[in-house]
Protein backbone atom coordinates (compact mmCIF):
# COMPACT_ATOMS: atom_id res chain seq x y z
CA UNK A 1 0.00 0.00 0.00
CA UNK A 2 1.08 3.37 -1.15
CA UNK A 3 2.04 6.02 1.72
CA UNK A 4 0.00 9.13 2.01
CA UNK A 5 1.99 11.60 3.16
CA UNK A 6 0.94 14.08 0.75
CA UNK A 7 -2.14 13.71 1.74
CA UNK A 8 -2.40 16.55 4.56
CA UNK A 9 -6.21 17.53 5.69
CA UNK A 10 -6.68 21.19 6.21
CA UNK A 11 -7.41 22.63 9.30
CA UNK A 12 -9.77 25.76 9.52
CA UNK A 13 -10.94 28.12 12.03
CA UNK A 14 -14.61 26.92 13.37
CA UNK A 15 -16.89 28.78 16.10
CA UNK A 16 -18.33 25.91 18.74
CA UNK A 17 -21.22 27.20 20.30
CA UNK A 18 -21.19 26.98 24.15
CA UNK A 19 -23.72 27.15 27.50
CA UNK A 20 -24.02 30.93 28.28
CA UNK A 21 -20.98 31.66 30.68
CA UNK A 22 -19.26 28.49 30.01
CA UNK A 23 -16.72 30.00 27.53
CA UNK A 24 -13.66 30.11 29.64
CA UNK A 25 -14.05 26.30 30.93
CA UNK A 26 -14.90 25.25 27.43
CA UNK A 27 -12.19 26.52 25.78
CA UNK A 28 -9.51 24.95 28.44
CA UNK A 29 -11.39 21.50 27.75
CA UNK A 30 -10.76 21.84 24.36
CA UNK A 31 -7.40 23.12 24.87
CA UNK A 32 -6.55 19.95 26.83
CA UNK A 33 -7.92 17.50 23.45
CA UNK A 34 -4.70 19.22 21.89
CA UNK A 35 -7.26 20.93 19.59
CA UNK A 36 -5.83 24.55 18.64
CA UNK A 37 -8.33 26.93 20.46
CA UNK A 38 -9.09 30.49 20.88
CA UNK A 39 -11.34 32.90 23.22
CA UNK A 40 -10.87 36.62 22.86
CA UNK A 41 -11.37 38.05 25.92
CA UNK A 42 -11.60 41.69 26.60
CA UNK A 43 -11.22 43.53 30.83
CA UNK A 44 -14.05 45.83 31.57
CA UNK A 45 -14.50 47.62 34.70
CA UNK A 46 -17.88 46.52 36.63
CA UNK A 47 -19.01 48.79 39.06
CA UNK A 48 -21.72 47.52 41.36
CA UNK A 49 -23.23 49.91 44.68
CA UNK A 50 -20.07 49.18 47.02
CA UNK A 51 -17.54 48.13 44.68
CA UNK A 52 -15.80 48.36 41.10
CA UNK A 53 -13.84 45.46 40.34
CA UNK A 54 -12.19 44.57 36.79
CA UNK A 55 -14.03 41.52 35.20
CA UNK A 56 -12.61 39.31 32.21
CA UNK A 57 -15.10 38.44 29.58
CA UNK A 58 -14.97 37.02 26.71
CA UNK A 59 -15.90 39.34 23.83
CA UNK A 60 -18.36 37.29 21.90
CA UNK A 61 -20.85 35.35 24.41
CA UNK A 62 -21.08 31.92 23.92
CA UNK A 63 -18.67 31.46 21.29
CA UNK A 64 -14.73 29.81 21.60
CA UNK A 65 -12.91 29.41 18.14
CA UNK A 66 -11.50 26.29 17.16
CA UNK A 67 -8.89 25.33 14.35
CA UNK A 68 -9.21 21.96 13.12
CA UNK A 69 -10.13 19.89 10.31
CA UNK A 70 -13.76 19.14 9.66
CA UNK A 71 -13.81 15.03 10.60
CA UNK A 72 -12.62 16.69 14.34
CA UNK A 73 -15.56 18.62 14.98
CA UNK A 74 -17.78 16.06 16.50
CA UNK A 75 -14.91 14.83 19.11
CA UNK A 76 -16.36 18.95 20.19
CA UNK A 77 -19.52 17.44 20.65
CA UNK A 78 -18.89 15.40 23.77
CA UNK A 79 -17.31 18.10 25.48
CA UNK A 80 -18.83 18.94 28.78
CA UNK A 81 -20.92 22.69 27.97
CA UNK A 82 -20.21 22.91 24.44
CA UNK A 83 -24.05 23.15 22.59
CA UNK A 84 -23.17 22.96 18.58
CA UNK A 85 -21.10 24.29 15.70
CA UNK A 86 -21.78 26.86 14.13
CA UNK A 87 -23.36 26.50 10.85
CA UNK A 88 -23.74 27.77 7.23
CA UNK A 89 -26.52 25.65 4.75
CA UNK A 90 -26.24 22.64 7.44
CA UNK A 91 -22.43 22.52 7.29
CA UNK A 92 -20.01 23.99 10.03
CA UNK A 93 -19.26 27.24 8.77
CA UNK A 94 -15.52 27.72 8.44
CA UNK A 95 -14.64 31.63 9.80
CA UNK A 96 -11.76 33.05 7.78
CA UNK A 97 -8.01 33.74 8.88
CA UNK A 98 -8.81 36.78 8.21
CA UNK A 99 -11.20 37.20 10.89
CA UNK A 100 -9.34 35.61 13.40
CA UNK A 101 -6.99 38.02 12.94
CA UNK A 102 -9.39 40.88 12.90
CA UNK A 103 -10.09 39.43 16.28
CA UNK A 104 -6.88 39.26 17.67
CA UNK A 105 -5.57 42.76 16.55
CA UNK A 106 -9.33 44.45 17.83
CA UNK A 107 -7.51 43.05 21.53
CA UNK A 108 -4.57 45.11 21.19
CA UNK A 109 -6.11 47.84 22.69
CA UNK A 110 -9.50 46.28 24.35
CA UNK A 111 -10.16 49.15 26.30
CA UNK A 112 -11.17 51.39 23.10
CA UNK A 113 -13.57 48.57 21.44
CA UNK A 114 -17.54 49.11 21.82
CA UNK A 115 -19.42 46.37 20.43
CA UNK A 116 -22.33 47.11 18.81
CA UNK A 117 -25.51 45.22 18.57
CA UNK A 118 -26.15 41.88 16.14
CA UNK A 119 -28.58 43.94 14.50
CA UNK A 120 -26.52 47.30 13.66
CA UNK A 121 -27.34 48.07 9.94
CA UNK A 122 -25.01 50.43 8.39
CA UNK A 123 -24.24 51.83 4.66
CA UNK A 124 -21.47 50.55 2.52
CA UNK A 125 -18.41 52.11 3.48
CA UNK A 126 -15.28 52.09 1.49
CA UNK A 127 -12.76 49.08 2.70
CA UNK A 128 -10.04 50.06 4.57
CA UNK A 129 -6.63 48.92 6.53
CA UNK A 130 -5.31 50.47 9.41
CA UNK A 131 -1.73 51.29 8.98
CA UNK A 132 -0.82 52.78 12.52
CA UNK A 133 -1.21 52.48 16.00
CA UNK A 134 -2.43 49.47 18.15
CA UNK A 135 -4.83 48.28 15.13
CA UNK A 136 -2.06 48.02 13.04
CA UNK A 137 -3.08 45.60 10.01
CA UNK A 138 -6.58 45.56 10.89
CA UNK A 139 -8.95 45.31 7.63
CA UNK A 140 -12.67 46.51 8.10
CA UNK A 141 -15.32 49.02 6.71
CA UNK A 142 -14.95 52.76 7.60
CA UNK A 143 -17.94 55.05 8.34
CA UNK A 144 -19.00 58.17 9.79
CA UNK A 145 -20.66 57.85 12.31
CA UNK A 146 -22.02 60.56 15.00
CA UNK A 147 -19.91 62.63 13.58
CA UNK A 148 -16.52 61.09 14.37
CA UNK A 149 -14.37 58.62 11.89
CA UNK A 150 -14.22 55.10 13.33
CA UNK A 151 -14.03 51.57 12.04
CA UNK A 152 -16.39 48.95 11.69
CA UNK A 153 -14.40 45.78 11.86
CA UNK A 154 -17.04 43.42 10.79
CA UNK A 155 -16.96 39.58 12.38
CA UNK A 156 -19.39 38.31 9.67
CA UNK A 157 -19.11 34.71 9.99
CA UNK A 158 -21.28 34.67 13.69
CA UNK A 159 -22.22 37.90 12.95
CA UNK A 160 -20.45 40.28 14.99
CA UNK A 161 -19.47 43.48 14.70
CA UNK A 162 -17.02 45.87 16.84
CA UNK A 163 -16.73 49.82 16.50
CA UNK A 164 -13.27 50.90 17.31
CA UNK A 165 -11.88 54.49 17.19
CA UNK A 166 -8.97 54.95 14.91
CA UNK A 167 -7.98 58.54 13.21
CA UNK A 168 -8.44 59.00 9.89
CA UNK A 169 -4.52 59.44 9.32
CA UNK A 170 -4.15 56.11 10.46
CA UNK A 171 -6.10 54.39 7.77
CA UNK A 172 -5.36 53.91 3.95
CA UNK A 173 -7.94 52.75 1.00
CA UNK A 174 -7.83 49.25 -0.01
Amino acid sequence: MESKENDIIPSHWFAVYTMPRAEKKVFDRIEETGIEAYLPLITTLRIWSDRKKKVTTPLISSYVFVKTDEAKLNELLKIQGVMGILKYLKKPAKIRDLEIQNLRILLNDSENIIPLDEDFTFEKGDKIRVIKGPFKGLIGDCYDIKGKHRVIAAISTVNHFFEVNVPMSFLEKI
